[in-house]
């Protein structure tokens, strides 16, 4: 009797994952929570002033937004090989839908780094001119992350759909990935058509703590265990 592994990874691809998972989350939540936190304010003047008073950390978060892409970039390739074998066109869902969110952040960074031209560079405009296009820019930026979220709900649904297929991931991050990817679609859909309404909004923060929870143990799992597998039992002759 002989072991075989139904699903085949390989450990170093795995682990490595498992750490660009974790760097993501540390750089993406300083450049995209805790950064605009610092600067963008409700008012135009405000936001232009916070700007100018935080350069250092705006430009740390551009550093930090960069990082991410690269990790992005690196992740998605690496995930796609890991799971093209579980089924090879949900896999490639999951990479266009990813690769998809990197464009559009990509553009986002754009976005985020036009206030700061503006306000540094010869223009124009009057001062007042100025503070409104620095305000629409960051309005547009935090729309854009929006966007991107409708990319990263498909890809999260398309893989946590190769977790549950797979004989390697356990179910219950599957099931968190696949349940807590509509967070993101819901959370996009409200936010881009300008919907208020109460219970929607309960809804898409109890499926976002699903997935962040979920994403996180994923990554946990992929860095701590990802690469060794239980064998599975075959009847064929050795």
């Amino acid at each position: 009797m002989t072991t075989i592994p139904h699903t085949n990874w390989d450990p170093v691809a795995a682990h490595t994952a498992g750490a660009l998972y974790l760097a993501i989350a540390v750089c993406g939540g300083f450049s995209i929570g805790f950064v605009p936190m610092q600067i963008v304010a409700t008012d135009a003047a405000t936001s232009a002033a916070n700007l100018m008073a935080n350069q250092g950390l705006f430009k740390i978060g551009i550093i930090a937004d960069g990082l991410v892409i690269l990790f992005e970039l690196a992740i998605t390739a690496i995930l796609y090989q890991m799971f093209r074998n579980v089924g090879p066109k949900m896999a490639m869902v999951a990479l266009i839908s990813r690769a998809g969110m990197i464009s559009v952040m990509g553009i986002n960074i754009l976005l985020w780094v036009l206030p700061y031209m503006l306000l540094t560079g010869e223009n124009s405009w009057d001062v007042a001119q100025q503070q409104d296009l620095v305000q629409i820019f960051f309005d547009a930026h935090a729309t854009g992350v929006f966007v991107w979220q409708l990319f990263f709900g498909m890809h999260l649904l398309a893989l946590g759909w190769l977790a549950l297929k797979s004989d390697v991931v356990p179910q219950i991050l599957g099931r968190g990935l696949f349940i807590g990817a509509f967070g993101y679609l819901l959370q996009g859909i409200i936010e881009l058509t300008f919907t208020d309404v109460a219970a929607l909004d309960y809804t898409y923060i109890a499926l976002l703590v699903i997935v962040t929870i979920s994403e996180i143990s994923f990554g946990l799992w992929l860095l701590i265990r990802g690469g060794r597998t239980s064998p599975q039992f075959s009847t064929a002759p050795a």
